[in-house]
């Protein structure tokens, strides 16, 4: 599945230069995720890269899977200095558990970055149905919340599985 994070977190469309490009295998297995996106040169976290609790704060690429109960659902953050992070979530921000041990594969390439990272299928909910998309880039009033299904509310607000698309297929 092709995924474009082609707006801003609450509808407008953004230029062809921000846009974000997913692809996502989902199968018995597991899940293979990779990321097209611009590197729009963000300070790098201070750790070294590998798993990275509070990555949602710095540049980064954002996938949510949620089960047929939208309580149960999984977010998977993907940045462009090689730094990631996986949760299972249990309700809207309720952590059940952070995802440890995978490191993903990022490079460079010219003004945009690259990364690649493969999950076992025990850190997705047991019956995948809804999905949406998002990229973070941005300095203080710079900061840009972009979206691949936008989002209702007066403010960004990712944690909303209830509303996410359902995912296509059998």
């Amino acid at each position: 599945m092709k995924i474009a994070v082609a707006h801003t977190w609450d509808g407008a469309a953004v230029s062809t230069a921000e846009r974000v490009e997913l692809d996502v295998s989902l199968t018995p297995a597991g899940l293979k995720l990779s990321v097209d996106a611009p590197f729009h040169g963000d300070p790098a976290p201070s750790a070294p890269p590998g798993t990275l609790d509070g990555l949602w704060a710095h540049e980064v690429v954002e996938l949510f899977i949620a089960g047929e109960d939208a309580e149960d659902y999984t977010e998977i953050e993907l940045g462009p200095h090689g730094h990631v992070l996986v949760l299972r979530l249990c309700g809207v921000r309720r952590r059940l558990a952070t995802v440890l041990g995978h490191q993903p594969e990022v490079a460079r390439v010219g003004e945009r970055w690259v990364g690649r990272l493969v999950l076992p299928r025990h850190v997705l909910p047991a019956r995948p149905a809804r999905f949406n998309a998002f990229a973070i880039h941005g300095v203080g009033a710079q900061r840009r919340y972009l979206a691949h299904s936008p989002l209702p509310g007066p403010a960004p607000d990712f944690h909303q599985p209830e509303r996410f698309p359902r995912l296509e297929g059998p």
